[in-house]
């Protein structure tokens, strides 16, 4: 995994709050993003920062006659597998990564991993 790959990734802080807002809200303009947000951020900021979501391909922009809306590509579930894979691709380890990870789990975490191994090993999938 390169860098590049990898950094493709990683949100900034106004990122991952216009994420949250599209994760939340579905498709929104620029505008809703705006709004939705706590500060109050130049439209070119946000509009900026959609660009920069649409390079590291996390949104779709549909655009029609009278406006332009972005949605996300991939659930913020699939965003933080993504990064969490990425990482352990990453390891010159990854058995010691893994079990480092899995050792560091509260309990009902690894209920709920016990669980899907065994649901897995059974053929069936949560």
């Amino acid at each position: 995994m390169t860098t590049y790959e990898t950094g493709m990734l990683r949100l900034g802080p106004l990122e991952a709050q216009v994420m949250d807002v599209l994760w939340d809200h579905g498709a929104c303009t620029v505008r809703d993003v705006i709004e939705r947000l706590e500060a109050n951020p130049a439209y070119t900021t946000i509009a900026t920062v959609l660009t920069n979501l649409d390079r590291k391909h996390l949104i779709e922009i549909v655009r029609d006659r009278r406006s332009t809306r972005y949605s996300a590509r991939i659930t913020r579930h699939a965003h933080a597998a993504q990064i969490m894979s990425h990482a352990l691709d990453a390891s010159r380890d990854r058995e010691a990564s893994i079990l480092q990870f899995v050792g560091s789990m509260r309990e009902s975490d690894l209920s709920l991993l016990r669980e899907y191994l065994t649901q897995n090993d059974a053929g069936t999938h949560l």
